[in-house]
C-alpha cells in the first residue's frame, strides 16, 4: 500500500491544512496593521482573507476529522487551493510594484503552500480511489 493510500493520509493532510490556513489567519487578523506595513499588502486585503482562512480551518478540521474525509468537498479543496495559489501569483503581477519584498514572500509562501496541499489531497483522491473497496462479485 502507498502513503498516499493509507486510510489516514486525507485526514492528515486536511489537517496540517487546517493548521497552516489557521496560523496565517490568524497572524493577519492579530497583526494586520503591522504585516501591511510591512509587506505593502493592503490591511483591508489581509484582514478579509484572515477572516476567510480561519472560516476555512474550521471547516478542513471538520473534514481532517471524519473517519472518511468527504471526497467531493475535498474535490472543492483541490480546487479551490489551485485558485488561492492562482490568485496570488495575479495579485503580484497586477499589483507587484506597490509591495515590498516581504509582502513578495508572503504571498509567495501562501502559493507555495497551497500547491503542495492541493497536489498532496489530489494524490490521496486519486489513490484511495484507485485502492478504494471493491463491489462485492456476484
Amino acid at each position: 500500500m502507498s502513503l498516499f493510500a493509507s486510510p489516514r493520509f486525507l485526514s492528515r493532510v486536511m489537517a496540517a491544512d487546517a493548521v497552516s490556513c489557521a496560523a496565517t489567519g490568524a497572524l493577519q487578523l492579530v497583526f494586520g496593521s503591522v504585516l501591511a506595513r510591512w509587506t505593502g499588502l493592503p490591511a483591508p486585503l489581509l484582514l478579509a482573507t484572515g477572516v476567510f482562512l480561519l472560516a476555512y480551518a474550521g471547516a478542513a478540521a471538520w473534514m481532517a476529522s471524519r473517519a472518511l474525509p468527504p471526497r467531493r468537498l475535498i474535490g472543492l479543496v483541490v480546487a479551490g487551493n489551485f485558485a488561492w495559489a492562482i490568485a496570488c501569483i495575479g495579485l503580484l503581477a497586477v499589483a507587484g510594484s506597490s509591495i515590498a519584498a516581504p509582502g513578495w514572500a508572503w504571498v509567495l509562501a501562501q502559493a507555495l503552500v497551497v500547491l503542495v496541499l492541493a497536489e498532496l489531497q489530489w494524490m490521496g483522491l486519486r489513490h484511495t480511489r484507485a485502492t478504494g473497496p471493491r463491489p462485492l462479485a456476484a
